[in-house]
C-alpha cells in the first residue's frame, strides 16, 4: 500500500484576498436583492388610496403635488416646476437653470420673478400683466406654467355629466 502525500501551500495573502472578495460578493448580492425586490410592508401612496370621486372632488382646485414642464430655449432645456396644494399655488421655480441660459436670455429671470409674484397674489394666470419689452418671454413662461397647472387640475370622472358653459 503506497500512500502518496500531497503538500498544498497556501499563502496567507491569497486567503485574505479571497475572503474579502467572497464577503464583497455576498454583500453585492444582498444589495441587489434589497434594491430590486418590491417592499411588501410599504403602504400605497396617498394618490393610490383615493377613489375616483376623491380625486375629482369639486372642493379642490388642484391635485396636490409637484408638476414640471420642460422649456427648451435654444439648445438648452430648463424645467418650470409648479408646486400646488388642494386650492393654491404654493411655489413656482425654474430648475436646471444654468449661466448660459441666463446670459443668452437676460430678461428671463426678472420676467419670471414678476410673473411668479403676480401668480402668488392672484392665484391665477388670467390677469397677469407684463411689459411690452418682455412680451414673448412672458408668453413662453406663462405657457409653461399653464401646462404644469393643467397637469395638476383634476380631470372629471367618466360618470360625471359634462359641464355646461
Amino acid at each position: 500500500m503506497s500512500a502518496k502525500t500531497k503538500i498544498i501551500v497556501l499563502h496567507m495573502k491569497e486567503l485574505i484576498y479571497t475572503g474579502v472578495f467572497v464577503v464583497l460578493g455576498i454583500l453585492f448580492v444582498i444589495l441587489l436583492v434589497v434594491m430590486f425586490l418590491p417592499d411588501k410592508e410599504e403602504s400605497p401612496a396617498p394618490e393610490q388610496n383615493k377613489t375616483q370621486t376623491d380625486v375629482t372632488n369639486t372642493d379642490s382646485l388642484y391635485i396636490p403635488g409637484i408638476y414640471t414642464t420642460e422649456l427648451v430655449l435654444g439648445s438648452q432645456a430648463i424645467d418650470v416646476e409648479v408646486i400646488v396644494d388642494n386650492d393654491a399655488i404654493t411655489s413656482i421655480r425654474m430648475v436646471n437653470l444654468n449661466d448660459a441660459v441666463t446670459t443668452m436670455y437676460p430678461l428671463l429671470e426678472p420676467t419670471f420673478d414678476s410673473i411668479c409674484q403676480q401668480v402668488y397674489e392672484l392665484q391665477s394666470l388670467e390677469q397677469v400683466t407684463y411689459t411690452a419689452d418682455a412680451k414673448y418671454t412672458s408668453l413662453v413662461l406663462l405657457e409653461a406654467i399653464q401646462t404644469s397647472l393643467n397637469k395638476a387640475t383634476p380631470s372629471p370622472s367618466p360618470s360625471a355629466s359634462p359641464a355646461v358653459r
